[in-house]
């Protein structure tokens, strides 16, 4: 961080952040660091200090990312800058904190470490997601999800364009490294290194075909296609319901 940059937070939807968001904007107020964020957010929590922009502006022009809240928060941070990566910051305001950083006592020293250069950047890797008619990215993990009276998960796996197998489960989880830790490791899928590179697709409560975790290359394409005779799976990604998949669909 340096003088003239431009910080934007990102703040936890529900919880009352505007403790540690004032704790940052008198931070930046004697750093020469203009601070912004998402005009709801600013209205919302009454916050002085902070400028008000569009979550477009907030995505496109800032240097750095600090996301007040828990793993959700820093997670939905990284997707929002992911077409246009910037550090991001996770400071620990929610009840999990698994993914982020710093706790809300350790928010001045952070700061400090920053803009003394005494920080570390640490790379991680994200799904492209394509469904019918959209796109996005996910950090932690897409899951297509049984919802109760539609029927189980059924889908088919191609890996680089050949059939690689079947499952039929109540969740499918396709996951990142860094989200091995989640759905994935509950649903019996190993743990990887955040640093380590590839694609983790783990069954929960398999009821027939594949019921391990299968391990795929970074640059391996895969595919899910539900057949004719399937239900309609919910799609989660990183823990948000993207919408849902329906007979024939593939993802």
């Amino acid at each position: 961080m340096h003088d003239g940059s431009r910080i934007g937070l990102v703040l936890h939807p529900h919880r009352d952040c505007s403790g540690a968001a004032t704790q940052v904007a008198t931070w930046t107020s004697t750093h020469d660091v203009e601070l912004v964020a998402a005009a709801d957010d600013v209205h919302r929590l009454a916050l002085t200090g902070v400028t008000p922009v569009a979550p477009a502006e907030l995505a496109d022009s800032c240097d750095g990312i600090i996301a007040l809240g828990g793993d959700g928060t820093l997670l939905g941070a990284m997707r929002l800058v992911a077409g246009r990566p910037v550090p991001v910051l996770g400071v620990n305001f929610g009840r999990l904190g698994f993914l982020t950083e710093v706790e809300g006592r350790e928010l001045d020293a952070a700061l400090t470490a920053m803009a003394e250069g005494r920080s570390t950047i640490e790379s991680r890797s994200c799904l492209v997601v394509r469904g019918p008619g959209w796109e996005t990215v996910a950090f932690n993990d897409v899951v297509l999800a049984r919802v109760p009276g539609e029927g189980m998960v059924d889908a088919t796996l191609s890996v680089a364009g050949r059939r690689y197998g079947h499952y039929r489960s109540d969740a499918l989880i396709i996951a990142t490294p860094m989200g091995s830790t989640a759905y994935s490791f509950a649903a019996g899928g190993p743990v990887m290194s955040p640093g380590a590179e590839g694609v983790l697709v783990t069954p929960s409560a398999p009821l027939n075909g594949i019921d391990r975790t299968v391990v795929l290359g970074p640059q391996e394409p895969l595919k899910l296609t539900l057949p004719a005779t399937a239900g309609r799976p919910a799609v989660e990604v990183d823990g948000l319901v993207r919408g849902r998949l329906g007979p024939g669909d593939e993802l």
